[in-house]
């Protein structure tokens, strides 16, 4: 039911504002790769401009996630470490404790 909802509230308008700034901008604009001689032909590229706005939206996204995943890799270490601490406690509890030894230095018991 929340993925339904998420998908009404989220997606869809975003969907439908994406849609338009397409239509809207649907000019052609060059971008050129080398700042130093603009009017080099073979280091332009000349598309429309929603291509540039959604390409700058996805490179956004994907650097905002690797940032995201290098700032918790402190957790997720600590959660390998602790899980392997866990399954040995599991191991060790599921093994049958062996019986105490006696140390034959000292003098036996007597009843």
């Amino acid at each position: 039911m929340f993925n339904r909802a998420a998908l009404v509230v989220i997606i869809v308008p975003l969907a439908i504002i994406l849609i338009a700034l397409a239509v809207a901008n649907r000019e052609l604009v060059a971008f050129t790769v080398d700042p130093f001689n603009p009017g080099n032909p073979s280091l332009t590229y000349t598309l429309p401009f929603f291509v540039f706005l959604f390409a700058a939206l996805a490179l956004g996204i994907l650097v905002g996630s690797l940032a995201t995943w290098v700032r918790q890799g402190r957790y997720r270490k600590l959660a390998r470490q602790r899980g392997v601490e866990a399954e040995s406690l599991r191991q060790a509890v599921s093994r049958p404790a062996a019986p105490p030894q006696q140390n034959p230095a000292l003098p036996r018991p007597t009843n």
